[in-house]
């Protein structure tokens, strides 16, 4: 998986500035439109206004922002998103801000994220002339931040260790050549076998959850998810995480609803079906599909809570977004007037305010609809928000219902 996704030369996401779309082999929330980031930024915003206004030392026991006293905002607010691609969404993202809250978007430094050389190649031009708050892209995240790092759909192309249950106990499944034909005409597949673990962190991971597997049961392990949440919280000083992702609680994604796992490919538009030794989908083709698992939303918060961040929502994208729009036209200061041009928006249309819904077009209505829709982008992505040194306060996030289907 790391090969097939990543490889500098021959990878899935490293040889391409863009995989997802309608010219692509799949759709992210960021390819329904500007719609999604205008909405995320009504979010930030808020999130960089409580920056602004709880003070440092005494933002560990804050409830709720209005506790205590303003005082001057920090000089710069930064905005880490990680897994960006060509940084579509930051750039949807920042041009909402420079529109609704001028303040913040001039304060807002924009670092990206991202693994492929060849989707970092390409942010700039995507930007803009919102290229000029970037202030780094590397495939690591900054050393030190303070702000609002997001992660869209990043965990669950993070490569897993697979494993199945056998009368025997646990075993993992590895990726071996299998010559096929005679002679002069044999040629070497990629087919799975099943050996002894690879490390004993998988049998603790399971463990550790209290997860018992029946035998049969085919499930994904994702260590580097956790690995990566750790060194997010590390790095970051003061501020929050939005992870939204396909996943499931611990027992829901381990439990019998899953038993065949999640792991599976997409190419234009297409998802494989369920397994079939020894040709699984996900062998066919590598390098030339996307590869993807259900992301452990359980882990990912118990790794997160043990570097000191603070659990502040989990909940269906569905409910997050209508949150946001509830509550949009109460931080959407001057929505209405201009700041500064807007004609880069001609290639992402649709960019929403929360607060004047009722005349959208026909084409922002349906956006809105594949955003939300339950089945659908709606309850399949999850969205995980996390706080450090902010207290809980009550987010518009997370403001319409608390809720998970």
């Amino acid at each position: 998986m790391e090969l097939a996704l990543y490889d500098s030369e021959f990878g899935y996401y490293a040889r391409a500035a863009q995989r997802s779309g309608r010219a692509g082999d799949f759709f992210t929330s960021v390819d329904v439109g500007a719609m999604f980031g205008g909405l995320l930024e009504v979010q930030i915003a808020e999130m960089a206004e409580i920056l602004a206004t709880i003070p440092a030392e005494t933002a560990g026991h804050a409830e709720k922002p209005a506790q205590f006293p303003a005082h001057a905002a920090v000089d710069v607010f930064d905005l880490v998103e990680a897994g960006a691609g060509n940084g579509r969404l930051s750039s949807d993202i920042l041009r909402a801000a420079r529109r609704r809250h001028p303040g913040i978007f001039a304060r807002t430094n924009l670092h990206l994220v991202e693994a492929s050389a060849a989707a970092r190649g390409a942010q700039p031009a995507t930007l803009g002339e919102m290229a000029g708050r970037l202030v780094s892209s590397t495939a690591r995240l900054p050393s030190s931040f303070e702000g609002v790092l997001i992660a869209n759909e990043l965990l669950d192309a993070f490569p897993v260790h697979q494993v199945v249950m056998r009368p025997g106990g646990l075993r993992e499944v590895y990726v071996d050549l299998a010559d096929s034909g005679r002679g002069s005409a044999t040629t070497s597949l990629l087919v799975t076998r099943e050996g002894p673990l690879s490390t004993p962190a998988l049998a603790e991971y399971l463990r550790r959850l209290d997860i018992s597997l029946e035998p049969g049961w085919r499930v994904e392990i994702n260590l580097r998810a956790a690995d990566w949440i750790r060194e997010a919280a590390q790095r970051l000083q003061r501020g929050f995480i939005i992870v939204i992702d396909y996943g499931h609680e611990a027992p829901e994604l381990y439990g019998v609803t899953h038993a065949g796992g999640t792991l599976t490919t997409f190419a234009r538009h297409t998802m494989a079906g369920a397994e079939s030794a020894p040709a699984a989908p996900w062998l066919l083709t590598p390098g030339e599909q996307d590869i993807t698992a259900h992301v452990d939303f359980t882990t990912v918060r118990c790794a997160a809570e043990a570097e000191g961040l603070a659990t502040l929502g989990f909940l269906d994208q569905t409910y997050f977004l209508m949150g946001l729009i509830e509550q949009g036209s109460q931080g959407a200061q001057g929505s209405r007037s201009s700041q500064g041009s807007e004609g880069a928006q001609a290639s992402r249309p649709n960019l929403v305010n929360p607060e004047n819904l009722e005349n959208l077009d026909l084409n922002a209505r349906l956006a809105l609809k594949t955003l939300l829709i339950p089945g659908g982008l709606g309850s399949t992505l999850k969205v995980l928000i996390l706080g450090k040194g902010v207290g809980t306060p009550a987010l518009r996030g997370c403001s319409y219902r608390m809720r998970v289907t």
